[in-house]
């Protein structure tokens, strides 16, 4: 009852606001349908007063109710092509593509390669008819500076007027990509050595040679016979195509001829072309001649067989590819069939150039597919610190971008970069292992820096390359290098840890104060000499699950390592609490030494020493400093410093002092340092930067000049006194 006065009430208010004639049938039934809900509203909330949701619920309801009443609607659905700007397609693939607007001439001279294949398929196949089947399947590139032009012919399988159509009237078809489809589908036994010669595969390199040229005729003969097609085009989105007239004769093959851009006449030149095919093109199988000369005379030496190759061919290939004049080093040519289809040949060269300052090298390898380079100098397919090495790599089912100018699976490539990285050290061990001398001499003290900066950088590889370090210690020469294996193998049973030394010279590390304490216990200490060392050893932390230890830690314990009189020798001098001041053999005792610490500390201040304590692993040095910061770490992060300022630029930060308090100079800086504390103080700071210098923390001995001055006026005037003395005592005597 109540909704038909509801539908009564909207229909009277319509019908009083409708100016007649004003609506069609379809208009009115809207708006008395719109009308119907905003008058429901309204008296709705006069009935229900304060109760919307009532009404909610009544309008979803009555809205339902009136679907209800509607024809159902069939839902129809349409399939439809992408549309594409042919103009602007065009444009993007000839203008945005590529890096380099030389590589067009790549992508023709792989086009006239893959024609010459599919001809050779064809004769080997037994096909009849085709014409001028004695000659030579090769490539010419003709150059005309009155027009301007760049004429590129091939002898290969030609193009009927429906392929022309097809091939270079539709953007992004390939028609070796079809070629090899047409051969899959006939199930063809030689296919797959067809396919390792076929480049093409993306139909979009012909269009790149728009970005040089405002021009393109292609003349094309069919292999099979039938008329020549011409094919014209200015790049613009429109071509022409129509029948050679018969007067003019056209061999077996394509013909593409170039009309230069003015922008672009340096490549009439024979020797720019000739650069650019050397870079690009210079391995393709068939012959390329320019004016008649042969540009491509060097083999592919990577898709031999290693077996076949003599070592004279290697060194002129070697030479060839990294522009070298020595002869290689060692040689690793392998092939690999996983993750992906992979020829390689690397070398290492006799010397490298980032010696004596000279710049960073480039990586010196190649990366190519189907002996086409893709990318000179990857980065992408070794690890930075193998850039020292030359060669190729070359893989017929890499994945590539469109403009084939970079690898497209970066996954894919990571794990090529991980067989290559793996099948080089493989071949480095073989060498330490079967030719050590030749590892050691020629290859080790040439490329160590290398293999340093790999344990660095290269974490998945850095055990193995830990492997390859070759150290001095302080049992051996510098003629007789060991391995980390070696030093494992010499170590006495009790001992757990890898102990090393870092200083500038082998002379320094023999005199260092760090290493008494284990020459007396006859310990193997590992002596490095550089900043790169230090980082070797930082980031390596463990080697054969042994820690490596800085001898100048100050937590080492070697006790174990003394022997049993050693050890009651030292029980006795801790419950000793006197010195013995009478005895050659002078010793601080216990509390001596610590008072003598405590004095240090207080001489020197704080913002020097951050603690001080005697020390039982001294022999014959005063004092040293310990659990401080490398000093070849420091002075590489000095010369490195861009701050402006003074040398407080880099504060050195506070030391831990050790004492020997069996030492002259300990025992007779705790006698006199009440009776004289001018010159025990002077003493005091001598004996701090001789720690520093020992550590090699010392940045400037400069600074040492005046003290070392007064403490030379002391000891003349102690010698004068002395002489003094003497000389009374004789005039006494008389």
């Amino acid at each position: 009852m109540m909704r038909r006065n509801v539908r009564r009430l909207a229909a009277a208010g319509a019908t009083a606001r409708r100016p007649a004639g004003s609506m069609t049938k379809s208009s009115l039934e809207n708006l008395s349908s719109s009308r119907l809900r905003m008058s429901s509203s309204s008296r709705c909330n006069q009935f229900f007063p304060g109760s919307s949701d009532h009404f909610i619920n009544y309008r979803a309801f009555s809205t339902e109710s009136d679907k209800n009443d509607e024809p159902a609607k069939k839902t129809t659905k349409k399939t439809m092509e992408f549309q594409a700007e042919t103009k602007q397609l065009l444009d993007i693939v000839t203008n945005s593509l590529y890096t380099d607007k030389e590589v067009f001439l790549r992508e023709l001279i792989s086009n006239a390669s893959d024609a010459c294949e599919k001809l050779r398929h064809l004769q080997n196949a037994g096909g009849a008819d085709i014409e001028n089947s004695d000659r030579d399947l090769e490539i010419k590139i003709t150059l005309d500076e009155v027009e301007s032009t760049i004429t590129i012919e091939d002898t290969g399988i030609g193009m009927t007027e429906e392929e022309l159509v097809s091939n270079l009237g539709t953007i992004a078809r390939s028609g070796s990509k079809n070629f090899m489809t047409e051969l899959e589908q006939a199930g063809s036994s030689d296919g797959l050595e067809i396919a390792k010669g076929i480049i093409g595969k993306f139909g979009v390199g012909f269009y790149s040679v728009f970005m040089v040229a405002h021009k393109v005729e292609v003349t094309t003969q069919p292999a099979r016979g039938g008329p020549a097609t011409v094919w014209t085009s200015d790049g613009t989105g429109t071509y022409e195509i129509s029948e050679l007239d018969e007067e003019i004769r056209q061999d077996r093959g394509t013909s593409i001829k170039i009309f230069l851009d003015s922008n672009y006449w340096s490549l009439l030149q024979e020797s720019k072309i000739t650069e650019v095919l050397n870079k690009y093109s210079n391995f393709v199988q068939f012959p390329i001649f320019i004016n008649g000369n042969r540009v491509n005379s060097v083999q592919a030496v990577w898709g031999l067989d290693p077996r076949e190759v003599e070592y004279d061919t290697y060194v002129e290939f070697y030479k060839y590819i990294a522009q070298a004049i020595d002869d290689p080093l060692d040689i690793l040519h392998f092939r690999a069939e996983a993750p992906l289809d992979v020829k390689a040949l690397l070398f290492i060269p006799s010397f490298h150039s980032e010696k004596y300052g000279m710049e960073r090298m480039q990586p010196g390898v190649s990366l190519y597919s189907r002996k086409v380079l893709i990318e000179s100098k990857s980065t992408d397919i070794l690890p930075d610190w193998m850039r020292f090495v030359k060669g190729v790599v070359d893989s017929e089912d890499l994945p590539l971008a469109i403009s084939r100018e970079k690898p497209q699976d970066s996954a894919l490539i990571l794990k090529l970069r991980k067989v290559l990285t793996r099948k080089f050290l493989s071949q480095l061990e073989k060498m330490a292992k079967k030719e050590p001398e030749k590892y050691l001499d020629e290859f080790y003290r040439e490329y160590a820096f290398f293999l340093k900066e790999g344990v660095c950088q290269d974490f998945e590889f850095q055990s193995t390359l830990a492997k390859l370090l070759r150290f001095e210690t302080n049992k051996n020469t510098t003629k007789e290098l060991i391995s980390m294996d070696q030093y494992i193998s010499n170590v006495r049973p009790e001992q757990n840890d890898i102990y090393y030394l870092c200083a500038p010279t082998r002379e320094a590390a023999a005199l260092s104060p760090y290493l008494e304490a284990f020459e007396k216990a006859n310990l193997e200490v590992i002596f490095i000499y550089t900043a790169i060392d230090d980082f070797v050893m930082a980031n390596l932390e463990k080697y054969e699950g042994r820690k490596l230890v800085s001898v100048e830690n100050g937590d080492i314990d070697l006790s174990q390592f003394q022997s049993d009189d050693e050890k009651k020798d030292k029980k006795d001098d801790d419950g000793d609490e006197s010195s013995d001041e009478g005895g050659s053999d002078e010793k601080l005792s216990a509390t001596e030494a610590m008072d003598l610490c405590l004095w240090l500390k207080n001489s020197l201040g704080d913002s020097k020493v951050g603690s001080c304590r005697p020390s039982s692993r001294l022999v014959s040095s005063p004092a040293i400093v310990t659990d401080n910061e490398s000093g070849a770490m420091r002075r590489m992060m000095r010369m490195v410093d861009t701050s402006e300022g003074t040398r407080d630029s880099m504060p050195l930060p506070k030391q831990n002092v050790e004492i020997n308090p069996s030492h002259p100079l300990m025992v007779g800086l705790y006698k006199i340092r009440e009776s004289e504390p001018m010159l025990a103080k002077i003493l005091a700071e001598q004996v701090y930067d001789n720690c520093l210098m020992a550590a090699g923390l010392l940045d400037d001995s400069r600074t040492m000049i005046p003290r070392l001055n007064d403490l030379l006026i002391s000891l003349v005037k102690g010698a004068q006194l002395q002489h003094d003395d003497d000389d009374d005592k004789k005039e006494d005597d008389k």
